[in-house]
C-alpha cells in the first residue's frame, strides 16, 4: 500500500480572524504531511502557507488576517514566523529572540504579540510589535504556558503545570505580577481559558476544580476571583468567550462526559445555561463564532471527523476517509469496587452486540439512571447468545495521558483492527478523564497498578460474556498507553498473549531523570515525590523491574528524539528482556514523541498489525489499513527481532501520515 493513499489531519478547528471572520488558518494534509493553510470561506479557497520538511503542527490567524506557525527543527525548538493571508515573505514575529519550545502565542487588538519560549527547564516571556525587537517580561523556572493577553495588551496570562503552587499568574505589560490566582481546597485546580475578546473588558476565564466538580470562574482586576456555581459539572469542561460584543459576557461551554460530548451556551450576567444542539458523538473541537455562529468538529467511533457550522459556514474538508467504517460499535461497563469501568468495544463483522451491551443494571451508556433491563439476544448474565460467528481475538487499545480519555470518536487505529478480523477494547480506567475528578484522582492500588487492574477486570468481563477469545488476547498502547502495557506483561504475564508498545516509559526512575520538566511534575504529583523521596513507590510501578517476568511476545517501538520518553530508558528495558531471554522485537524512528509527517506511521501501523496477526492467530496475512488517520510518527526506521541474545537488523525508509497532538496538558500521550 503506497504512502500516496494516506492523508493527515490535525483534530482541532480552524482558526478564525477577529475582524473578518471569512479568513481562517488551519492545518491539513500536504502530500502527507501536516502543513498550515489560509482559507478564504467567501470563496471556498484554500493556499498553503508553510512547506517544511517534517511538516508544520502550530498554526493560527490574528485580527490584522496575518497567519502564524511554529518553524520548528528536528528537536521542536524554533521561532514563531508570519505572513499576510493572501501571501507575502515569510516575517519574524519579534526579532532578537532565542530559539525555544513552543509555550503559547497570543496577539493583541493592535499587534502586541507575547510568546512563550521553553529551554528545558525555563519558560520565558517575551512581548513587542509585530515583527519588531522583543523584551523578556518574565521567566519562570518551570514549564509554563502563555494562556492569553487582553485586547489592549495590558494584561498577560501564564499557567503553571499541573501540582504547582499558583495555577495561574496574571502580569502587566511590563512582568509585575498582577495576581497570582490557585484553586481551592485539598484537590482544587485552576485552568486559564483566556481573557474576553473585547476591548474595555480585563475579565480572564478560568475553570476550577472544586472536590468532586468543575465550576466555570473567571477574574477581574477590580473583583478578583467569581466562580459560577450555577455552572457547575461533574466531568472535565473546557469553555471559550462568544466574540460579539453585543452577546456581553457568554461563553461556549463543552462537557466530556463518559466519552461523549456535550455544548452549552451560558451567559455570566444571567445565569442562564443553555444546551447547543449536536449530534450525538464526541466533539474534538467547538468555538463559537462572530453572529452567533458555532463551529464543531464531530465524530463517533463509525464516522471520521466532520467540520460544521451551524450558520452553514463554508469550513475546509479534512483527509478523511468518506462515509461509515466497517464494524460494530458499542460501549459496555465492567463492575468494579471502586465502581463500572466504561469500555469502548468494536466487533469484526459478524461479531455484533445486541443493542446497549453490557451496562450495569440501572444504568444507561451516558450514565443516565434507566430501569431498562438486558436486551434481547444477551443472556440474564450479560452473555451474548444466539447466532453470531466465533469470538474473534481481541486488543486492548490501550490510551496514554493518563489525563486522557477513550470516546465514541474515530480512530484509525481501530479502523485497521477491525478491518483485520480482530476486536477492539478501549478501557477508560481509574486515572482517566471524563468520570470526574474522584474516578480521575484514583490510583489506590499504585501508579499503573491501578490501571492493569482494571484492564484485567474488563479482560475478564469480555471473555465471561463469550465476546472473544480468551487465548488470543493482544495489548497496544503508546506513551502512557505504552507503559501500561509493558506493566500489564510484566506484572500479570499469564493473562496476555501478545504486547505492542510505542514510545512507552519503560524504567520509571531512569526517564524521570531525563524526560521534560513539565512531566517531572506530573511524576511527583502521582507519586507522592521524587524518585529520592519514595523509591519503592516507583520501584513497584517500574516495568523494567518485572522484565524478567514478561512471557508474552512483544513488539516495543521507540524514537531516537523521544523528549518525554527517552531513549535511553527504553534501551535498558530492551537489554534487561535481552538479559531474560524474553522472546522480543524492537524498531526505532529517528522522530521525536509528537510527529507531524507522514513519516512511519503506516511502517508502524502494518508492523505492529502483521505482529499481532502472527501471535495471535498464527497467520501472516497482509494488514487492511484505512487510507486516512490522526495518528502517527515521523523519521527513518530500524528494526530488531530478538530471542535470548540473537537478532536481526535492517534500515529502511517508509512513507506514512502524520498524528495530530493537543497539548494541552502534561501528559505523555
Amino acid at each position: 500500500m503506497t504512502g500516496s493513499r494516506y492523508q493527515v489531519y490535525l483534530a482541532a478547528l480552524p482558526e478564525v480572524c477577529a475582524a473578518d471572520p471569512a479568513l481562517m488558518a488551519f492545518t491539513a494534509d500536504a502530500k502527507g504531511r501536516c502543513e498550515v493553510f489560509a482559507w478564504d470561506a467567501g470563496t471556498g479557497r484554500a493556499r498553503q502557507v508553510t512547506d517544511r520538511p517534517r511538516g508544520t503542527l502550530h498554526g493560527t490567524i490574528d485580527r490584522d488576517a496575518n497567519v502564524w506557525w511554529f518553524d520548528e527543527d528536528a528537536h521542536g525548538e524554533g521561532h514563531w514566523r508570519f505572513q499576510p493571508f493572501h501571501g507575502g515573505p515569510d516575517l519574524p514575529g519579534l526579532t532578537g529572540v532565542p530559539a525555544g519550545t513552543p509555550r503559547g502565542l497570543a496577539v493583541s487588538d493592535d499587534g502586541i504579540v507575547a510568546m512563550g519560549l521553553g529551554d528545558g527547564r525555563t519558560t520565558t516571556v517575551h512581548l513587542g510589535r509585530r515583527g519588531a525587537s522583543a523584551r523578556e517580561v518574565t521567566r519562570v523556572d518551570q514549564h509554563a504556558t502563555l494562556s492569553g493577553i487582553t485586547a489592549t495588551a495590558g494584561l498577560l496570562a501564564i499557567s503553571g503545570p499541573a501540582g504547582s503552587a499558583h495555577a495561574v499568574t496574571v502580569l502587566a505589560a511590563d512582568g509585575t505580577p498582577r495576581a497570582v490566582l490557585s484553586g481551592s481546597g485539598e484537590h482544587g485546580r485552576l485552568w486559564s481559558l483566556g481573557f474576553a475578546p473585547t476591548a474595555g473588558r480585563d475579565e480572564l476565564l478560568l475553570v476550577r476544580e472544586d472536590d468532586d466538580r468543575y465550576l466555570l470562574a473567571s477574574w477581574r482586576p477590580e473583583t478578583g476571583i467569581r466562580t459560577y456555581a450555577w455552572c457547575a459539572f461533574d466531568s472535565e469542561i473546557t469553555a471559550r468567550w462568544y466574540p460579539d460584543e453585543d452577546e456581553g459576557r457568554t461563553v461556549l461551554i463543552r462537557e466530556d462526559r463518559h466519552g461523549r460530548s456535550t455544548l452549552y451556551r451560558a451567559r455570566l450576567d444571567t445565569g442562564a445555561l443553555t444546551r447547543v444542539p449536536t449530534p450525538p458523538g464526541s466533539l474534538l473541537d467547538a468555538a463559537p463564532r462572530a453572529g452567533g455562529d458555532v463551529h464543531y468538529l464531530w465524530t463517533d467511533t463509525a464516522h471520521p471527523p466532520r467540520m460544521h457550522s451551524t450558520a452553514g459556514t463554508a469550513l475546509p474538508a479534512l483527509g478523511t476517509v468518506p462515509g461509515r467504517v466497517p464494524g460494530d460499535h458499542r460501549d459496555l461497563w465492567t463492575p468494579t469496587p471502586d465502581g463500572p469501568v466504561h469500555t469502548w468495544l468494536s466487533l469484526p463483522e459478524g461479531h455484533g452486540l445486541p443493542q446497549g451491551p453490557g451496562l450495569p443494571r440501572g444504568e444507561t451508556s451516558d450514565g443516565r439512571a434507566s430501569e431498562d433491563q438486558p436486551s434481547d439476544g444477551r443472556a440474564s448474565d450479560g452473555r451474548v447468545t444466539g447466532e453470531r460467528g466465533a469470538p474473534p481475538p481481541v486488543v486492548f487499545l490501550v490510551h496514554g495521558g493518563p489525563a486522557d480519555h477513550d470516546r465514541d470518536a474515530y480512530d484509525g487505529v481501530v479502523h485497521s483492527l477491525v478491518a483485520s478480523g480482530f476486536a477492539v477494547a478501549r478501557v477508560n480506567y481509574r486515572g482517566s478523564t471524563g468520570y470526574g475528578p474522584r474516578w480521575r484522582r484514583a490510583f489506590g492500588a499504585g501508579v499503573g497498578l491501578t490501571q492493569v487492574e482494571d484492564l484485567v477486570a474488563v479482560r475478564a468481563d469480555l471473555i465471561g460474556r463469550g465476546l472473544v477469545r480468551p487465548d488470543a488476547v493482544g495489548l497496544w498502547g503508546t506513551s502512557w498507553g505504552g507503559y501500561l502495557t509493558l506493566l500489564a506483561l510484566g506484572t500479570r504475564p499469564g493473562l496476555w498473549q501478545a504486547g505492542v508498545a510505542v514510545k512507552p516509559v519503560a524504567d520509571g526512575v531512569a526517564a524521570y531523570r531525563t524526560t521534560t520538566s513539565a512531566l517531572r511534575t506530573l511524576d511527583e504529583r502521582l507519586y507522592g515525590g521524587t524518585p529520592d523521596d519514595v523509591p519503592e513507590a516507583y520501584a513497584r510501578s517500574s516495568p523494567i523491574e518485572y522484565a524478567s517476568r514478561v512471557r508474552a511476545p512483544l513488539l516495543v517501538v521507540a524514537a531516537t528524539r523521544d523528549a518525554k520518553c527517552p531513549p535511553g530508558q527504553v534501551r535498558g528495558y530492551l537489554a534487561a528482556l535481552r538479559a531474560a531471554g524474553a522472546r522480543h522485537e524492537s524498531m526505532w524512528l529517528d522522530s521525536g514523541h509528537d510527529g507531524y509527517e507522514g513519516g512511519d506511521h503506516v511502517a508502524v501501523l502494518r508492523r505492529a498489525v502483521v505482529f499481532l496477526d502472527r501471535e495471535l492467530r498464527g497467520t501472516h496475512r497482509a494488514p487492511k489499513t484505512p487510507p486516512a488517520d490522526r495518528r502517527g510518527d515521523s523519521g527513518r526506521v530500524r528494526t530488531e527481532a530478538a530471542a535470548g541474545t540473537g537478532n536481526a537488523e535492517h534500515t529502511e525508509r517508509r512513507t506514512a501520515h502524520a498524528e495530530g497532538h493537543h497539548p494541552q496538558r502534561p501528559a505523555r500521550g
